[in-house]
């Protein structure tokens, strides 16, 4: 590969390398070719990340197999908030600095620190592929690892 084709590093993955964090940069694009991966992943592997407004506590972030829903109960609940409800694409890149299909746990625990919680499905895998802040780029991470860096926690997330 000469210099002109080297894929250029995207932050999530600069901040992955400089915290030492082993990852493998993917491209494809979640949303659209989720019937196409990569060779050696299968839907459960691909991660959505979530970005949501507690009553009590404001922005707050799920991770979860995009193969799952989301339930907001749960998620209110392992949060202290008694509702949750997911923040409106209009104002999701204000709030998060990314647009749908983005959204990531490294860049959102790095610029705005929201309390970010995974769905206890990816505690113990050996990986899982999440964004890497831009639509069509992802990392393949270890997720135990991933929630330590992010201070997230694990709980069940899933309807």
């Amino acid at each position: 590969m000469s210099k002109k084709e080297k894929i250029k590093k995207k932050l999530v993955e600069q901040i992955l390398g400089k915290a030492e964090i082993p990852y493998e940069s993917l491209i494809f694009n979640a949303l659209e070719d989720a019937d196409s991966l990569p060779k050696g992943l299968v839907k459960s592997d691909i991660y959505k990340t979530l970005a949501l407004v507690g009553d009590k506590t404001g922005p707050l972030i799920g991770v979860l197999p995009i193969t799952a829903h989301l339930a907001e109960k749960k998620l209110a609940a392992a949060s202290g908030n008694k509702k949750v409800s997911m923040i409106p694409q209009k104002v999701l890149q204000k709030t998060t600095g990314y647009v749908h299909g983005a959204n990531n746990p490294v860049g959102i625990h790095q610029t705005k620190a929201f309390p970010i919680y995974f769905d206890k499905a990816a505690e113990n895998r050996a990986f899982i592929v999440v964004s890497a802040g831009e639509v069509g780029r992802s990392v393949k991470v270890n997720p135990r690892q991933l929630a330590e860096f992010v201070a997230a926690s694990f709980t069940d997330l899933s309807e």
